[in-house]
């Protein structure tokens, strides 16, 4: 089967936000499949009742064509569902795009917020986060894209986020140490590109669980897609072997 690309988004956006990168990418690979999903309760997704990411998983994988070993190519939360997903289905490589695999201070964040998710001033969170990604700092069209293709809602934070706020960081940290012991065994292909430069003790966690993975520092806000398209659209085709839109090694 030819290379393809599954994009998968972050929470409460949906997959027009990867109109950029996919511009980008049938440029530079004329005809390479790329499907842009719109996850569970995104878009045109139907709702679900939860949003635990074994459950998300399994969804994403019923619209990835059959026979097909994908490049997973994810933002934010959509990072952490790719990892997951190529931890369980066949995949040729992921590229996590800005979305650290331990939950840390953002974490804590969620859980000390827990009371004001569950109450009508939800919104406040989930505003007071945004604020911190960097969105300012992106070109015009970008920026109008991340404020307007959204949908927050309180369901959606409380469900996607459900995991940490039922699980200790030890709980998060196992499950993906085991992931990324998975793509380790298999060699998965692992890219993970940052807007800023990582904590050197969070990048020894990175390498010990996953020796192989690649590290690209785009500096930036939390939006590399968006601001960087075309360096990412290259980065994704180096995990299929394209680079600059001409087959390498092939």
């Amino acid at each position: 089967m030819s290379d393809s690309f599954v994009l998968l988004h972050g929470l409460t956006y949906d997959h027009r936000q990867f109109g950029p990168l996919v511009r980008e990418l049938t440029a530079m690979a004329p005809g390479c499949p790329i499907r842009a999903l719109d996850l569970p309760g995104h878009g045109a997704a139907p709702p679900r009742e939860e949003y635990r990411l074994a459950g998300v998983a399994a969804a994403v994988h019923d619209q990835v064509p059959p026979g097909t070993t994908p490049v997973l190519v994810g933002h934010s939360i959509g990072a952490v569902l790719a990892t997951a997903y190529a931890a369980r289905y066949p995949v040729r490589a992921v590229l996590n795009l800005d979305q650290p695999l331990l939950t840390g201070p953002f974490g804590a964040a969620v859980r000390t917020a827990e009371p004001v998710l569950r109450s009508p001033r939800w919104r406040q969170v989930w505003d007071g986060f945004v604020a911190g990604m960097g969105v300012t700092g992106l070109p015009p069209a970008a920026r109008d894209l991340v404020e307007t293709a959204t949908d927050p809602r309180q369901d959606l934070l409380l469900g996607y986020w459900a995991e940490i706020l039922d699980s200790t960081d030890e709980e998060l940290t196992a499950a993906r140490e085991a992931e990324l012991r998975e793509l380790r065994d298999r060699g998965v292909g692992y890219h993970w590109v940052t807007g800023s430069e990582p904590p050197a003790a969070y990048r020894r966690w990175l390498v010990a669980a996953l020796p192989a993975a690649e590290i690209t520092v785009l500096p930036g806000g939390h939006f590399p897609h968006l601001a960087y398209p075309a360096d990412v659209a290259r980065i994704a085709l180096a995990c299929t072997g394209v680079r600059g839109g001409e087959p390498a090694g092939r």
